[in-house]
């Protein structure tokens, strides 16, 4: 990088900050189109510590994304980025064909944990805690990006798991979770912990399924299209349960169990008594109890190994209450004839000695097969790719 891209870039960022701490002062509800700098190509330490497979690699795709969180892929390339506390959504953009964004946009800031992000038919939907919003014909708009639509504003204004994370499913409606607005509770309303869904103008809302504390993740399998989800268990059972979940939906209507039973059948001390387990869907695998697991794919790409294809990655933030951290990396879980066979690490080394430089949140895969990870506390976006030449 040289000097006078140094500088600009310095610029651009001031100008930025500038332009946030503005948009703060009035309450205003996005910023738009500002610069944050070039991202990518920069030099990232803390990737020497990250452990893969032999023949995976792993860079930064994108600097300067701070509280990068979920992830979505626009028709012409844009990878856009939600984020929690920061209430930014950013616009990654690689226009000079070297794998890694050349460029971060801030397309809309000042909202309410906008962590969900979801694209269809030309236009980006954001999902903040109690609405959903539109913005139309953005990827020809990220130096200028357009107003807000209010798509819906159906959803509760608890903050407490209010954060979501969205994504348009096979039969074209827009899955929308709210995680329970507690630890473990029990509520009247039927939104919480649970799936909805709607139509994409926000029509036609509607519970596809109950039971679910807190999904931060799902996607559709490949091949039959049916709707798997990560969950997270309950806090203050112990270090060792409940598990963290990797959930399949094939229909609506299903109650995976929560606030009942947690994993496969372990009552809740409060709210599982006189419960019959069998009223309830387990998961299809229970993963390591308090890893945060959030976004996971299935792997559709081409570029990894055949034995890789289909397969489920996720993306585990990490333990905030325990006393031996765990998560803080990404995961793999081994499908055959559609049910969940085995729960391994893929990359790992964000967690050293109990000190974690970053964790990953979302993962999306791209067109070219390789995966990015996203991690909100290093405030980057990596790109995982695969590069031995072996027999497939």
């Amino acid at each position: 990088m040289g000097t006078g891209e140094r500088a600009g870039r310095r610029v651009l960022t001031l100008v930025a900050l500038v332009l946030t701490a503005a948009c703060a002062g009035t309450g205003c509800a996005q910023v738009a189109g500002y610069v944050s700098g070039v991202a990518g190509k920069a030099p990232f330490t803390g990737l020497d510590e990250i452990r893969l497979p032999e023949g995976f690699r792993i860079e930064t795709y994108a600097a300067d994304v701070p509280g990068a969180r979920s992830l979505c892929l626009g028709d012409e390339g844009t990878v856009f980025v939600g984020t929690r506390e920061r209430g930014n959504v950013y616009a990654l953009r690689d226009d000079d064909g070297v794998p890694g964004a050349d460029t971060v946009y801030t397309i809309a800031s000042g909202l309410r944990a906008p962590n969900g992000v979801a694209f269809r038919g030309g236009s980006l939907y954001v999902a903040e805690v109690s609405r959903v919003l539109r913005f139309d014909d953005i990827e020809s708009l990220l130096d200028d990006p357009p107003e807000a639509v209010v798509v819906s504003e159906a959803f509760p204004d608890e903050a407490h798991h209010g954060w979501k994370f969205i994504a348009f499913g096979p039969d074209g409606r827009l899955y929308v979770p709210v995680g329970a607005p507690c630890n473990v509770c029990e509520r009247d309303d039927e939104r919480f912990a649970s799936i909805m869904r709607m139509q994409p103008d926000g029509t036609g809302l509607e519970v596809y399924a109950g039971g679910v504390r807190n999904t931060v993740g799902f996607d559709w399998h490949p091949e039959t299209g049916v709707l798997w989800f990560t969950d997270n268990g309950r806090d203050w059972m112990g270090n060792d349960e409940p598990p963290d979940e990797l959930n399949r939906a094939p229909r609506k209507g299903l109650h995976f169990g929560f606030p009942y039973f947690h994993g496969r059948g372990t009552p809740d001390p409060e709210y599982g008594v006189d419960r019959d387990p069998e009223d309830y869907l387990g998961p299809e695998i229970e993963l390591e109890p308090h890893v945060a697991a959030l976004g996971m794919r299935f792997y559709t790409g081409e570029m990894f190994p055949d034995r890789y294809r289909g397969q489920v990655f996720i993306a585990e933030h990490g333990s905030w209450n325990r006393d031996r951290p765990i998560g803080y990396r990404v995961t793999l879980v081994r499908i055959e004839e559609s049910k969940a066979m085995a729960y391994e690490v893929f990359a790992e080394g964000w967690l050293s000695d109990g000190d974690a430089f970053g964790r990953p949140v979302d993962v999306l895969v791209m067109p070219d097969g390789a995966l990015l990870v996203s991690d909100d506390r290093a405030g980057r976006v990596y790109r995982i790719s695969y590069e031995a030449d072996e027999i497939r």
